[in-house]
């Protein structure tokens, strides 16, 4: 299969990008500064995500986009860039005639009880919450897309660097709420994350709809 991944520099997008490649697709690996160091079976593009119709004539002719678009938790402007190039992203995929997106989005859409999602939580992180609340609103706002065979994806609660477990190609799927294990952890690795990913482009179960993963 020919897979785009966007953000493909990032901590979740290089590893979409090292997933796909060891499958044997043929990966564009889409980023502002892309990398000069990528196996035979990955191409590295220059793409700015807010210019939407240079977007879609590379994305043309993909199989799948998977976008893991993330302006930067550090960026003071990250709750307005995200919807902005979400929203850029969705409508060039739309204009290059590829039916499938999977967005890479954040957990804190969860719901943790009934009506009541991570990010509304008293002991949510205060420094994420304008990007998981960006992720969030952008999830009700792909609700809304018709047109595309869409999914958006929430990682555990726990998907960080700090996580060693490696790729072990072992999860558990949950639609609107987190899986947790037998700790009540909600956890999983960037690069088992990236074998979910690889797994739903490769047999696709979830259609127009959000999904989730942990151990």
């Amino acid at each position: 299969m020919k897979i785009a991944i966007i953000g493909a520099t990032g901590f979740v997008g290089s590893n979409l990008v090292k997933e796909f490649a060891h499958r044997g697709h043929e990966v564009t690996a889409i980023a502002r500064n892309p990398t000069t160091d990528a196996e035979g079976n990955v191409k590295p593009v220059k793409a700015d995500i807010f210019d939407a119709a240079a977007l879609a004539d590379i994305l043309k002719g993909h199989d799948t986009v998977v976008s893991s678009y993330n302006p930067g938790w550090t960026n003071p402007n990250i709750y307005d860039d995200f919807i902005a190039g979400s929203r850029s992203i969705q409508l060039a995929v739309k204009e290059s005639g590829v039916k499938r997106l999977i967005t890479i989005g954040g957990a804190g859409s969860l719901f943790v009880a009934p009506g009541v999602q991570a990010v509304d939580g008293p002991d949510f992180p205060k420094e994420y919450y304008p990007g998981a609340s960006a992720a969030r609103d952008y999830l009700n706002i792909i609700k809304e897309e018709k047109d595309l065979d869409w999914v958006f994806f929430s990682p555990a609660f726990e998907m960080h660097p700090g996580i060693t477990t490696g790729r072990t190609g072992k999860y558990r799927l949950g639609l609107e709420n987190p899986v947790f294990d037998n700790g009540q952890r909600s956890i999983l690795s960037v690069e088992d994350l990236a074998f979910v990913i690889a797994d739903e482009v490769e047999n696709p179960k979830h259609h127009q709809q959000r999904f989730t993963a942990a151990y």
